[in-house]
């Protein structure tokens, strides 16, 4: 990467979940930095009519990212139409909230398989053209990653995992010049946060966290000091960044969320949610 003003323009960058929300938004500001964009995701117009828009050339793939064997066929379509792969964003993912003994176990499931079942099919598939290019793959985290909750077992569970799975790829691919960011991020304002805010059990959830916890962030905010950290090759990025902070305290948040929580959930009845949002809706139809 030698032009220092903009250090992705020329290069090809692939984005899952790229069909709407934060996917979207990255999408958009890696075209703005003179990035070609493969699009994939479920969602096969709304996906088109994304890359359509976008300023470099690009492209969209409709795939679900669980699947292995169709994401293969997809990285290598990229490669042939937009050139080997310099960046990797593993955005995909979907969440659902309630109590874990009433949830529905394929739901439940489904955000194990998105959200971290997927980013390793991601980045296997991608791996080889990124090993050729010493390009950068990017996991979305979460501050579920760093703390989990109760009402949303299946996605703390997930995120935790890829976190552990970013971190074990980072030491793994070093040596041959492949670096791996994780992008810890917050509440973003996304037609998934918006759906969850409908359901009485995540409604509650957000309403007894700190006030700096509860506040949501643009996702083109967020897409900027994503895409920004990928410049920089950054090994962590934190949007907000007070979320750098909860990681010195992390072994303590078990204890502290059990407290805080126990007496609301002793006297609160929850019902599951299910899939959240446009793409939770296009991943329980697949």
């Amino acid at each position: 990467m030698t032009d220092r003003k903009h250090p992705l323009n020329g290069r090809t960058a692939v984005v899952t979940g790229g069909a709407r929300g934060l996917g979207e938004a990255v999408a958009r500001e890696l075209a703005a930095r003179g990035v070609r964009v493969a699009l994939l995701g479920l969602e096969e117009d709304v996906l088109a009519r994304v890359a359509a828009t976008l300023p470099t050339p690009s492209g969209h793939w409709p795939v679900d990212v669980t699947d292995d064997a169709a994401m293969a066929r997809a990285a290598e379509d990229v490669r042939r139409g937009l050139g080997p792969v310099s960046v990797v964003v593993a955005n995909a993912g979907v969440a659902e909230g309630g109590p874990f003994a009433d949830s529905d176990p394929v739901s439940w499931r489904r955000v194990i398989e998105v959200n971290l079942v997927g980013s390793a099919v991601t980045a296997r598939v991608f791996l080889p053209q990124l090993l050729d290019t010493r390009g950068h793959y990017l996991q979305v985290a979460s501050l579920a990653s760093i703390g989990a909750a109760p009402m949303m077992s299946a996605y703390c569970a997930s995120k935790a995992g890829v976190e552990s799975l970013a971190h074990s790829l980072r030491a793994e691919l070093a040596p041959r010049g492949v670096t791996v960011g994780i992008g810890y991020l917050n509440w973003i304002d996304t037609d998934m946060i918006r759906d969850a805010d409908q359901h009485p059990v995540l409604r509650e959830l957000r309403a007894h966290m700190p006030p700096a916890a509860r506040r949501t962030y643009p996702a083109s905010y967020v897409a900027r000091r994503l895409v920004a950290s990928v410049e920089r090759r950054s090994p962590a990025v934190y949007v907000p960044g007070w979320l750098r902070g909860v990681q010195a305290v992390r072994a303590a948040l078990p204890g502290v969320v059990s407290l805080a929580t126990r007496k609301e959930l002793n006297r609160s009845q929850f019902t599951a949610t299910g899939l959240l949002g446009a793409g939770g809706r296009a991943a329980e139809r697949t």
